[in-house]
């Protein structure tokens, strides 16, 4: 197997497109030899515990509602091309996602990451839920098959938050400066929401590259 590392932030609508561009590409090529892994990286580390209304935070980053506007504008439109509904409208607060990659993190403990990093996706983009809400994540976690209790009472510690932080200063250290951004092998990176077809393209290049006889 090759390992693709995936640097995203729930909350950043490119992940969001990025991912479903992705899962398109590994759904037509069920053979294809990756390893798909998620590492945090948040948008706004500085972001409140308890996040900020979403209003208030599109003009202090954007300058008011027409530079929110213009600055969402290619998203929506590559979102609707992608097949994908992004609810701008319904989402009213703008978390702080550290526990939401603890959740991602102890997912992939589960062999549950994928689902876990789908369902923020569709919570926050879709649903218009605040996925920086305990109870919320709590939810999602039952969603997927984890054991709500043990996720509540992880929630109400400060477990493997260090880590989480570490991580994400370990990848900014190493250079990635916007998500998603994707690590092919610890070798080659992409950054981007990329077409399907790139990705198509690179898992052809990728399996000839390994052979019939390689392991995967």
């Amino acid at each position: 197997m090759i390992r693709l590392d995936v640097f995203s932030d729930p909350i950043c609508p490119w992940c969001y497109i990025g991912k479903a561009r992705l899962d398109r590409a590994l759904a037509a090529r069920p053979d294809h030899p990756f390893q798909v892994q998620w590492h945090p990286f948040q948008l706004n580390p500085d972001m409140p515990a308890s996040g900020m209304d979403r209003r208030t935070y599109l003009e202090a980053k954007f300058g008011g509602q027409a530079g929110a506007v213009q600055a969402y504008l290619p998203v929506v439109t590559e979102a609707e091309a992608s097949g994908l509904k992004i609810n701008f409208e319904g989402i009213t607060r703008t978390p702080n996602t550290l526990n939401a990659h603890r959740l991602i993190h102890w997912a992939g403990i589960e062999m549950k990451q994928n689902a876990a990093v789908d369902r923020l996706f569709r919570a926050y983009f879709v649903d218009g839920v605040d996925i920086g809400d305990p109870a919320q994540l709590v939810q999602i976690a039952s969603d997927i098959g984890m054991d709500g209790d043990v996720t509540a009472r992880l929630l109400e510690t400060d477990a493997d938050a260090d880590d989480i932080r570490a991580r994400d200063a370990d990848a900014r250290h190493k250079g990635v400066q916007s998500v998603p951004t994707f690590v092919v092998a610890n070798q080659h990176v992409i950054a981007g929401a990329q077409p399907t077809e790139l990705w198509t393209q690179a898992i052809d290049e990728i399996t000839a590259q390994l052979g019939p006889d390689t392991p995967q």
